[in-house]
């Protein structure tokens, strides 16, 4: 039975048997009285509808203001425009012909009301259902700017960006992911400032998915990305309104799925993911600068274990003569080489940080800290490892702590051990010049990975390393859309001097 028939009783029964008799579907029978009585019911799941907009409103409505109406209807069959124009209050109302529709609706918190001798139903939108709200983002943490993070509500985190882009420009579509779970996801651009490919793009690469539930965004950027075997996110997410609402403004398209605080945006660019919110709220000179140390530390965290490796163990010559006298009485009695130190220093302390994460987190960050002192200590103690790989090691683990977005971090210390074994082995030079070819190899929905660096863009470099004054960010990322570049009429300048 996939259509709606006209008989109130087996509409009814059919429900509750598809449901399973649940007891969290409620429904109301009663009489309306327009011209002639009409039996008629309403369905809705407890908890995901106001209950007090059912019973205050909408069977108010349909049990008194169809009695004391002073209308009289010629033919039967208007009775639907009648209640949807004279007797209910509410906004939002559709019609329904199937069950499946009716299911999806009804689940996702409409009340339906059935209509004995009428073969479709009216879907109501009263939904009201416990959240979290809207709460100082966790994930992405700043000094200076907003503290307003998404949560886990569709219709909220729409809000969050409609506030801040009062624009009519800013276009929204929404689609149902999921044969069991019809998870509603909403796709978000700037019509005018994003290229059309790239909303077709993702309008097409969505509507391919094909699978039981969708849980979370991770679950859509896995299955919409263009590179699968890459450790690189091509796709980048924020549970920030204020970052996504930028990038809205620079051209890009935002994906919003229900039941998750994090929306992604594509394209996505290399250098996106070391630029932080906070860039763009602190002066230009002091952002500049946070941002160069961001570029080194990512180096550091990549390649300093493998260069003490390579150093120590091939080109000792590199080093001066004191340093190097010093870390030969600190090996003196360490049994292994640096590559098998590194190794065993690098894996305790990745064991020690997922531990800390995984644990409660009242003790969680103190067993962390406590945990690499002490094994740290007691491994130079005991000469499984020297002073100098336990250096190494911390200042590569606190160098990968300082990137804004949490998914690059974690390229970095997969590609950590690779480029060791190679150290070790056939040489470190190896492995960047791989990673250098794979990294320009990579492109997020037709836009090149490595833009601004590859292909070269002199432009582009005002916020990129560097980040110019607000004044002379005046254009868009051409390398994101071509479309309407100019993000002021007219080019502000500096005061001059004194003034």
């Amino acid at each position: 039975m996939a259509q709606i028939g006209p008989s109130l009783d087996e509409n009814v029964r059919y429900v509750k048997e598809a449901l399973g008799y649940s007891n969290d579907i409620v429904i109301r029978e009663l009489v309306l009285d327009s011209r002639e009585p009409v039996r008629a019911a309403v369905v809705y799941t407890d908890g995901m509808v106001d209950t007090h907009m059912v019973q205050g409103v909408l069977i108010n409505s349909l049990l008194y203001k169809t009695r004391f109406k002073e209308l009289e209807l010629e033919r039967e069959e208007e009775l639907v425009p009648f209640l949807k124009d004279a007797v209910l209050t509410v906004g939002d109302i559709g019609d329904v012909d199937n069950f499946p529709e009716m299911f999806t609706a009804m689940l996702s918190g409409c009340a339906i009301l059935f209509l004995d001798g009428y073969e479709q139903a009216m879907a109501i939108g009263l939904q009201e259902w416990k959240d979290r709200g809207v709460t100082e983002p966790t994930a992405q943490t700043v000094i200076r700017g907003p503290r307003e993070g998404f949560t886990e509500n569709l219709r909220t985190n729409v809000t969050l960006l409609r506030r801040r882009i009062v624009s009519e420009k800013m276009w929204g579509e929404t689609r149902r992911i999921g044969e069991v779970t019809k998870t509603e996801i909403a796709v978000v651009y700037i019509k005018g400032l994003v290229e059309e490919g790239v909303v077709e793009e993702v309008r097409s690469r969505l509507d391919r998915i094909d699978m039981d539930g969708i849980m979370e965004s991770g679950m859509i950027e896995e299955l919409i990305q263009d590179a699968a075997y890459t450790p690189f996110p091509t796709i980048s997410n924020s549970e920030r309104p204020d970052m996504v609402a930028s990038n809205l403004l620079e051209g890009r398209v935002a994906i919003l799925v229900d039941g998750t605080p994090f929306v992604l945006t594509v394209p996505s660019l290399f250098v996106e993911f070391f630029h932080s919110a906070e860039d763009y709220y602190q002066r230009a000179d002091f952002s500049t600068l946070i941002r160069m140390l961001r570029f080194i530390c990512f180096f550091i965290a990549l390649l300093a274990p493998s260069l003490y490796i390579a150093i120590t163990t091939f080109h000792q010559e590199m080093l001066p003569t004191q340093l190097l006298i010093s870390l030969a009485a600190q090996r003196e009695g360490v049994p292994f080489p640096a590559f098998v130190e590194a190794v065993l220093m690098e894996i305790a302390f990745e064991i020690l940080r997922e531990a800390g994460i995984r644990m409660p987190r009242a003790v969680g960050q103190a067993i962390s800290i406590v945990g690499t002192l002490v094994i740290g200590q007691a491994a130079v103690e005991a000469g499984i490892v020297s002073a100098a790989m336990v250096i190494v090691v911390s200042i590569t683990a606190i160098s990968s702590f300082i990137f804004p977005a949490i998914n690059m971090s974690i390229p970095v210390r997969i590609l950590r051990f690779p480029l060791m074994v190679l150290a070790a082995s056939f040489g470190i030079i190896v492995g960047v010049l791989a990673l250098v070819l794979h990294l320009c190899s990579l492109r997020s929905f037709g836009v090149p990975y490595m833009s601004t660096f590859a292909p070269f863009s002199f432009k582009e470099q005002r916020d990129t390393i560097l980040r110019l004054p607000r004044w002379a960010l005046d254009k868009r990322p051409e390398s994101i859309s071509k479309r309407n570049l100019r993000r002021q009429s007219t080019k502000m300048k500096p005061p001059p001097p004194g003034k």
